[in-house]
């Protein structure tokens, strides 16, 4: 099964380099103390946020709190929005929303997309985290609370 997501995934990188797409997505940083919650997909090698894509006719937040609830079976409380971010990689233009939530219960899940994820202290982060999510890190360990706009 790994094997043909990540062909699905080499596929849609042909797509977007060919079409150039517009895609929106949202992330979601699940933040527990001095720890944050990071996913490992099934079909790309480093470290995320929860998130992916918004379906149409979904609000940004409910795509957040699905993804959040289809990839780690967790019920947000209240979102705070980080920042919107531009992605031009890969061909497409796509737009990342990213919110934060400090109030969470996690009813655990499996998922096929899901490879592994955990709590990760902060300070000890696990090899392989993506440049993306380690800069939205970066900046809220320097205090930086205020929603950004710029390079995903």
């Amino acid at each position: 099964m790994n094997l043909f997501r990540k062909a699905l995934y080499q596929a849609a990188r042909v797509y977007w380099m060919i079409f150039r797409p517009l895609t929106l997505g949202v992330r979601v940083v699940l933040l527990r103390g001095d720890a944050v919650l990071l996913v490992k997909h099934t079909y790309q090698p480093n470290w995320y946020f929860p998130g992916g894509m918004v379906e149409r006719g979904e609000s940004l937040e409910e795509a957040a709190r699905r993804e959040a609830r289809e990839e780690v079976g967790a019920a947000l409380g209240p979102l705070t929005l980080v920042g919107v971010f531009s992605n031009f990689a890969q061909g497409k233009s796509d737009h990342v929303t990213v919110f934060a939530c400090t109030e969470f219960s996690i009813t655990p899940t499996t998922n096929p997309e899901i490879e592994q994820w955990g709590l990760f202290r902060l300070a000890g982060l696990p090899e392989g985290v993506s440049a993306a999510t380690r800069r939205r890190i970066e900046a809220y360990l320097r205090g930086e609370r205020e929603a950004a706009f710029g390079a995903w």
